[in-house]
């Protein structure tokens, strides 16, 4: 196929994933109450006794419900959209890297529900409660929709993001460029760079929330390493493939370094005479 065949292929496919997520809204949209329970149960219990969430702002309560429904048709078009990304790059994949789509496409999937459920029932409820403990009689915790569901959101997505670290350790594993012996040596540095992301995430002061937040990332990484010597290639065309994969990033880092070199020596000469 041509760059022009491919650019039509690709508007195709996207078409139908967009129409795939209207359907999959319109459908959540006759059960955004139950969506809206289900999404907002586990923070209402974690409220102190006549606490509940306020709207201070016109329009808030529509966005939220929008969310709600963006959230529901993702989910719902989530299957047939990962169908079309896969029909549009599966005809450039060979048979080999075709097998290694399908592990990846799995391990992606249980580490997005994964991510997801993790923080729906224990990280950002244990947040809400972290929060509630600052209630006092001069002060009613009445926390903001908008606030709380975009802070529930941001955590979302931050953990769905950790939980797919196996699955990039899987690919690059798979592509000779992440060892299970360099994972395993660098292991202090990276508990290190967890328990720091973990104390920015949270903006607490509390270790029970650090630990929890940075507990599945150091589960995740740990996880890498095994998929790392599960993933690593045993064969020697794999092995062969690996190493000249890395040759050809390293030539490519090597000749950018080169012509960048070249580049200010012209301009340092170029300069020169206008110096004198």
């Amino acid at each position: 196929m041509g760059f022009l065949e491919h650019l039509d292929e690709l508007r195709r496919r996207l078409i139908r994933a967009l129409v795939a997520l209207g359907a999959g809204m319109a459908v959540a949209f006759f059960f955004l109450d139950r969506i809206a329970e289900l999404v907002l149960g586990p923070t209402l219990r974690a409220l102190p006794k006549g606490a509940t969430l306020v709207t201070s702002r016109p329009g808030e309560g529509i966005a939220f419900y929008f969310d709600l429904a963006l959230i529901g048709g993702v989910v719902l078009a989530a299957p047939f959209i990962t169908y079309q990304v896969w029909r549009f790059v599966a005809p450039g994949l060979y048979t080999r890297e075709k097998r290694l789509a399908i592990p990846v496409v799995l391990m992606a999937v249980v580490g997005t529900v994964a991510g997801a459920a993790f923080t729906h029932y224990l990280l950002f409820p244990s947040t809400i409660e972290f929060f509630a403990r600052f209630n006092s009689r001069f002060t009613v915790y009445m926390p903001r929709l908008e606030d709380t569901f975009g802070l529930y959101k941001s955590l979302l997505l931050a953990m769905v993001g950790v939980f797919q670290i196996p699955t990039l350790v899987l690919f690059l594993a798979r592509m000779g460029l992440v060892t299970p012996r360099f994972l395993w040596r660098n292991f202090p540095y990276a508990v290190l760079i967890i328990f720091t992301a973990a104390a920015l995430l949270t903006s607490s002061l509390d270790w029970w929330n650090q630990t929890i937040v940075a507990g599945p990332m150091v589960a995740m990484y740990l996880l890498s390493i095994v998929v790392a010597w599960l993933a690593a290639p045993r064969d020697r065309e794999a092995a062969d493939g690996s190493q000249q994969l890395r040759l050809v990033i390293t030539a490519s880092m090597l000749e950018g370094v080169r012509r960048r070199e070249r580049a200010r020596h012209a301009s340092i000469r170029g300069q020169w005479p206008r110096a004198l």
